[in-house]
């Protein structure tokens, strides 16, 4: 790999003590919270406000070139547009921005998808409660449903935010009055049926170097990697969709976590893509079951000086996992919880790996709002991945707080 040094953008200490230990020439941009931090530790650092824009921002570009960047790599979402505005630069290409944009702006990336001719739901921007229910009923017209019935499911979405973050289920008017102001303006998109998954891909040169299928058990609550040998019989038919949106994004370098939907009769759709590290402990999985360092395969593809040798030297073949590795994270049933109380057999199932649960400093159970506010993980590992499905359906079910 050239000695290209990289700004990763965020804080993330198991991203920095991978890429270290790989010997990669980086610069940490961080909230100027984490700069002590980063000084104690002796890591090359760049102070910034990811959530302030002005006249001034254009400064970074200078500032980091001087230290020797040439290339931006995003960790979390709110840094995606700025890994996009940074790109452009160093790379002189003004159209990067764009498209680092489609990643942040769901609604714009459901019409890009759409006019490449990928399968979409219907999707529509709304800006008012009225626009909501205007939805709501036509998508139900649409489906031939009487009055009496119960309405289809709509999903509400902010335009900007990651996992499941202000996402809403509205079934009712009465789920529409229940909106805030706030949320508007925001996606509105129908329901789509079918068994949901995502893709963790590498990209180089516009190119697929690993593809790893995630297999969601409960979405927000637990999901294993890889996927079961019955979803991996459609592979050929996930890699053709995955090439189609890394065609249609014009996506060249680092890595994408789009999601799909397959349907009873073979179909994929297309849910929405990121382009950043995924949730839900992807990456702790990936590591589990390959054996290779994700962050350092997002940092070798991300730098467009990488060279194709390298890379198949890193990546193993898709087929070479060792077993299956899942995990399930933890929300408090309850709204006041005093300690971790592990369910009865757990400690000893062959399949249970480790967990990280923790005794909340409040007895108090947060209100949930996202699925990276859970209380904790409990991993698990095990070689046949219906029983590793059948144990994180069993275990959800069950209270880790008492």
């Amino acid at each position: 790999m050239d000695n290209q040094k990289m700004a990763v953008l965020g804080f993330s200490i198991q991203a920095f003590s991978s890429l270290e230990k790989a010997g990669i020439d980086f610069v940490g941009v961080v909230p100027s919270d984490f700069s002590s931090y980063m000084e104690e530790k002796g890591i090359p650092h760049y102070a910034w406000n990811f959530g302030k824009l002005n006249e001034q921002s254009v400064n970074i570009v200078k500032d980091l070139q001087q230290m020797g960047v040439n290339c931006a790599l995003p960790l979390f979402e709110e840094t995606v547009e700025w890994a996009g505005f940074l790109n452009s630069h160093f790379r002189d290409d003004p159209r990067l921005f764009n498209r680092y944009y489609l990643f942040r702006n769901k609604a714009m990336m459901k019409r890009k998808a759409q006019m490449a001719g990928i399968k979409v739901g219907v999707f529509e921007e709304a800006d008012n409660k009225e626009s909501v229910l205007k939805f709501l009923n036509r998508v139900n017209e649409a489906l031939l449903k009487l009055k009496e019935e119960e309405h289809f499911p709509v999903h509400l979405k902010p335009l900007d935010a990651a996992g499941c973050k202000g996402h809403r289920l509205i079934k009712s008017e009465d789920d529409v009055k229940e909106i805030e102001e706030e949320e508007f303006p925001c996606l509105l998109e129908s329901h789509l049926d079918g068994q949901e998954f995502s893709c963790e891909v590498f990209i180089h040169k516009g190119k697929i170097q690993f593809l790893n299928v995630t297999e969601y058990v409960k979405l927000g609550h637990s999901n294993f990697i890889p996927c079961s040998p019955k979803l991996n019989e459609n592979r050929e038919k996930i890699r053709s969709a995955v090439e189609e949106l890394i065609e249609a994004f014009g996506i060249e370098y680092g890595m994408i976590h789009p999601e799909y939907f397959l349907t009873s009769n073979g179909k994929i759709s297309f849910g929405e893509v990121a382009a950043r590290v995924p949730g839900g402990h992807m990456f702790e999985l990936i590591q589990k079951v390959y054996g290779f360092d994700p962050y350092v395969a997002l940092a070798l593809c991300t730098n467009p000086n990488t060279s194709q040798e390298e890379l198949d030297k890193f990546f193993p073949k898709e087929e070479d996992h060792k077993g299956y590795a899942g995990c399930l994270m933890v929300y408090p049933k309850s709204k006041v919880v005093s300690d971790v109380d592990l369910p009865e057999g757990l400690l000893a199932d062959p399949y249970y790996d480790h967990h990280n649960l923790f005794t909340p400093a409040t007895s108090k159970v947060a209100e949930r709002v996202a699925f990276g506010d859970h209380y904790g993980t409990v991993f698990f590992y095990g070689d046949n991945a219906e029983e590793m499905r059948e144990r994180l359906v069993n275990y959800e079910k069950k209270d880790f707080y008492k």
